[in-house]
Parts: structure tokens; C-alpha cells; sequence
């Protein structure tokens, strides 16, 4: 029996739900299409951000020199690869309808400027029982290890969860642990996939 919901951040609570901000900076920079995504987060220093190797400002601090910029270029591109993100109230609010029958939990790949903006810029970190961030683990989804601490800090077996997430490859890895899990994707009627998995939503 399901006990415990566990969300992604990036692609599902948190969505880029409009590119021109970032497609407008990588025009500006000659960036390749979707190189602005490549540098924060598939680079070899995005990658050490998800993992706490580095800090958030660190990164971006990397990617101002790595393209030449200034201080304050820096910062307008920072504010503007992220101007297009909302976060998806209704989700927080259904989310919010779970905690008072399940645990819900987050796993996420960020840097250290998640928990921060769960805490303090939406005001939602109490809607989760737990808050498991790669770079406070030093590991990053798929690596089963960061789904079986998530599990040990739920005081769950792996039957008893359900992970929900945008990356196919992550959801696979998560039910090779044994939780269940959702792919999420654009449209998605989550409360229906998860009342296929006998979640009550009454």
C-alpha cells in the first residue's frame, strides 16, 4: 500500500513554461539552441553544482567567465534563464491535499539554491515531509543510492512509494529500487495515474 508520494522539482513543481527569455540570451551570447540548459546543468560544472562539489554562485560565476561576461551581465543572464519558470500552484495545492494522508517528499538533481527558494521564494518546503536535494547528498538521480535515503528518512519500504518525475530514465531507476513510479509529462492527469496505484484522494 502506498504511504508515501514523492515529487521531482525541475519539470514537474517548478516548469519552463516560456523559452524566449532563454532562446532571447542565447541569441545574445551565439548559443547553440538549448545551450543555456547545457551550461547550467549538463556542463561538467553544472554537473559539480548538482552534486555540491560547488555552490550555486560558484557556478554561475564559472559560466560569466566561461563566456566572457561581466559581473552584471552575468546576473541579467542568471535572471533571465530562469525568468520563464512557474511554479505549478495547483500541483502545490493538490500536494498539499496529500500531506493529510500520505508523506510527500521531493527527490531533486539542484544546485544549492533549491532549498532556499522552497523555503523562503515559495513558500512551500513545509508541504513536504522530507527534502532530499543531490548536491546536500552528493548524488544525483539515476543513482539508486539517493532513492534508498529517501526511502530510510520516510522509514518506507520501497512498495510503499510512488516517485513521480519528468525523466524517463529516472523513473526507470526508481523502479528498478521497487517504488512505484510516474513518468510526468505535459497534460498528465496525475490524480488519475495515481489512483491507478490505489492512492486515495477522498
Amino acid at each position: 500500500m502506498i504511504q508515501a508520494i514523492i515529487f521531482d522539482v525541475g519539470g514537474v513543481l517548478l516548469r519552463t513554461e516560456n523559452r524566449a527569455p532563454r532562446q532571447q540570451w542565447e541569441a545574445q551570447l551565439g548559443l547553440a539552441p538549448s545551450g543555456a540548459e547545457t551550461l547550467v546543468f549538463n556542463s561538467q560544472m553544472g554537473q559539480k553544482a548538482q552534486r555540491g562539489e560547488i555552490t550555486e554562485p560558484e557556478l554561475w560565476r564559472w559560466i560569466g567567465s566561461h563566456l566572457n561576461l561581466s559581473t552584471e551581465e552575468t546576473a541579467a543572464f542568471r535572471t533571465g534563464f530562469w525568468a520563464g519558470d512557474e511554479l505549478d500552484m495547483a500541483l502545490v495545492a493538490f500536494i498539499r491535499q496529500l500531506k493529510n494522508r500520505y508523506q510527500t517528499a521531493i527527490i531533486s538533481n539542484y544546485a544549492s539554491n533549491l532549498r532556499p527558494e522552497l523555503t523562503h521564494q515559495f513558500n512551500i518546503a513545509d508541504a513536504f515531509d522530507e527534502i532530499i536535494i543531490s548536491c546536500e547528498e552528493g548524488i544525483t538521480k539515476p543513482d539508486p543510492e539517493i532513492f534508498h535515503r529517501a526511502l530510510v528518512r520516510l522509514g518506507r519500504r520501497p512498495e510503499e512509494a510512488v516517485f513521480i518525475d519528468d525523466f524517463l530514465h529516472n523513473v526507470q531507476a526508481a523502479q528498478a529500487v521497487g517504488l512505484s513510479a510516474i513518468h510526468f509529462q505535459p497534460g498528465i492527469d496525475l490524480p488519475g495515474a495515481l489512483q491507478q496505484l490505489s492512492v486515495s484522494l477522498g
